[in-house]
């Protein structure tokens, strides 16, 4: 993307860069997430994206519409493709909301949107149960035109997976539309909160309890909880083999995995467990885009030890509680004090950032398809499917309230529902 043609600056028009590229484009920058739903207008086979799913297993076959906006947003609403890129952590929920957008499912859907006399989905009744197809809902609530017609959104979506510093890279240099990150701004791009508060708007749609996780047989051998020390202690490569842990007999060398340096994840562990961005973690035997392909190295290699998101444990990628200076957090959400808990040392905010530009500033830094979209996951019903429904932590009241009126800017009606 050196040729500057279209930009001001330097920098590329986002608008501009997506109504030229078309949707082959705009595939290639940032791949597809957006599936259409089969059946009943279901917005997916199970109604969830698959956590272990890649670019190559997305859905090819939105297509942008052709914009009607002008540039100030006067003449019409933009509905071109929307699309996202960045974390695999945020990537679950972020791919999930695309797929059920694209669904557009009806009200008398039930499972994915809706009601019936078999199942209705959560959230509806304080959604007021609206007698609307899904996207068209949250669409029409910032002035699109619904389409009545399922798997036929307003405006397409589509998410890439890449990387926390990657999403956040390429919504500031206006390539798409929304960065996902699970790390701050701020140390994704070394920038200081007054850049981060003048140049994006940091939309929090859940929380991560960001867990440490073990191979099997380090279950197996007893060890079902650590001190923060003793992590630390691993990671700093001042304990080497399972037996160096106080009660610990197991005579077997720790092979720790790291998500790779720019991911969020790396990113948020730092900070939260070693005190700082750039902290150096000399014990890490290798490292991992993905938390795919470090939940595939921890159940596939003994002695493993990793910190991942919560979305991708298993039975074989297995969280341990972690004692903090004397408090014990579980990995159970009944225990007193839990890994899913707002006050547990290594949680973290999921972002998806947009981009203030000189066509948005009044709109809160938004357009229009941006603010739909982001609504959708800021109330009951998208804190239910989209984050605790892939595992993670569903935002506390005060704050969802807090994320809903920084899109109501541009709504056309009221956005705080109860």
């Amino acid at each position: 993307m050196s040729d500057n043609t279209g930009t001001e600056g330097g920098r590329v028009s986002r608008r501009a860069f997506i109504t030229t590229t078309g949707a082959v484009g705009i595939a290639g920058l940032a791949g597809c997430g957006g599936q259409s739903g089969g059946g009943d207008g279901g917005a997916g086979g199970d109604g969830g994206a698959d956590p272990t799913a890649t670019e190559a297993e997305s859905d090819m076959d939105s297509e942008p519409t052709e914009t009607e906006s002008s540039d100030d947003g006067t003449d019409g609403l933009n509905t071109s493709l929307l699309n996202a890129e960045g974390s695999s952590t945020v990537y679950p929920i972020s791919n999930t909301g695309s797929a059920y957008w694209n669904s557009n499912a009806p009200p008398s859907d039930g499972e994915y949107w809706g009601s019936n006399s078999e199942s209705t989905v959560p959230g509806w009744s304080q959604l007021g149960e609206p007698d609307m197809l899904l996207a068209d809902y949250f669409a029409q609530k910032f002035g699109f035109e619904p389409t009545e017609e399922r798997s036929s959104p307003p405006f397409p979506t589509t998410v890439g997976l890449s990387h926390s510093g990657t999403g956040c890279e390429a919504v500031t240099e206006g390539l798409v539309d929304i960065g996902n990150s699970s790390g701050p701004i701020t140390a994704e791009l070394d920038w200081s909160e007054e850049k981060a508060q003048s140049e994006v708007v940091d939309n929090v749609v859940g929380r991560d309890g960001q867990p440490v996780v073990v191979s099997s047989d380090v279950i197996d051998a007893g060890v079902t909880q650590l001190t923060g020390e003793e992590v630390r202690g691993i990671y700093q490569d001042e304990i080497t083999n399972w037996n160096q842990i106080e009660g610990v007999d197991y005579d077997q060398e720790i092979y720790a995995i790291g998500r790779a340096e720019g991911s969020g994840t790396d990113t948020s562990f730092r900070l939260n467990m070693l005190g700082g961005a750039d902290a150096a973690m000399p014990g890490v035997d290798t490292r991992f885009g993905q938390n795919q392909q470090v939940a595939q190295a921890v159940s596939q290699n003994e002695g493993s030890i990793a910190y991942m998101a919560l979305a991708f444990t298993s039975e074989t990628v297995v969280p341990v509680g972690i004692d903090f200076e004397g408090t014990l957090y579980e990995p159970d959400r009944d225990a007193e004090n839990t890994i899913f808990d707002s006050d547990y040392p290594l949680n973290r905010d999921l972002h998806m950032y947009t981009l203030i530009e000189e066509d948005n500033p009044n709109g809160g830094g938004y357009d229009a398809r941006e603010a739909a979209f982001i609504n959708m996951f800021l109330n009951e019903f998208g804190q239910t499917v989209f984050v605790e429904g892939n595992n993670y932590i569903p935002l506390p009241t005060s704050d969802l309230e807090s994320m809903k009126e920084q899109v109501s800017a541009l709504a056309t009606e009221d956005l705080i529902m109860p």
